[in-house]
């Protein structure tokens, strides 16, 4: 599929449950995070994908070392628990994909995994990154989301290098 079709579909998804992020560490070993917040776009004259994470998740050190990530968007309703679990749970502490049971795939060049049984699959090369600058952001961004002042996200830039629908 085109990067850009189905926007409404990964819109839905990050207003709801959210979607997961896949990010495989340089062992191989494999985090899922459930992420609420992420974009879809063109930079630099590339379909781009953007998540944010924040420095204090296990997912922002893997990230920062990473070559590739996916973003997968299970079906509407679906995978409500597996959203919770890996929207709660540290990466640090559990194998969140044996626990919830998903099955991972091997996506683009065998460079990045994503989850099977989610409708749309975005599969990423990273392509940069810069963090949130809190001195910049709205004030209704500061009350709700850092009261304290602290932990701001940092941007991911991932190059679309393959969209799917299932």
């Amino acid at each position: 599929m085109k990067y850009s079709e189905h926007f409404d579909k990964l819109c839905a998804a990050l207003e709801g449950s959210g979607a997961f992020l896949v990010v495989e560490d340089h062992i191989g070993r494999i985090n899922i995070m459930t992420i609420g917040w992420a974009q879809v776009g063109v930079v630099w004259g590339q379909p781009v994908m953007t998540v944010l994470v924040r420095p204090s998740r296990h997912t922002h050190d893997l990230m920062a070392k990473a070559a590739h990530f996916s973003v997968c968007v299970p079906r509407q309703g679906g995978m409500q628990k597996e959203l919770a679990y890996c929207g709660s749970k540290s990466g640090r502490d559990y194998d969140k994909a044996r626990v919830c049971g998903l099955t991972l795939k091997e996506g683009y060049g065998r460079k990045v995994k994503y989850i099977e049984g989610c409708e749309l699959v975005y599969q990423c090369e990273l392509y940069g990154n810069t963090g949130l600058q809190l001195d910049k952001a709205a004030p209704p961004v500061l009350s709700r989301y850092y009261p304290g002042g602290d932990d701001p996200h940092t941007v991911y830039f991932g190059r679309i290098v393959k969209a799917e629908k299932f």
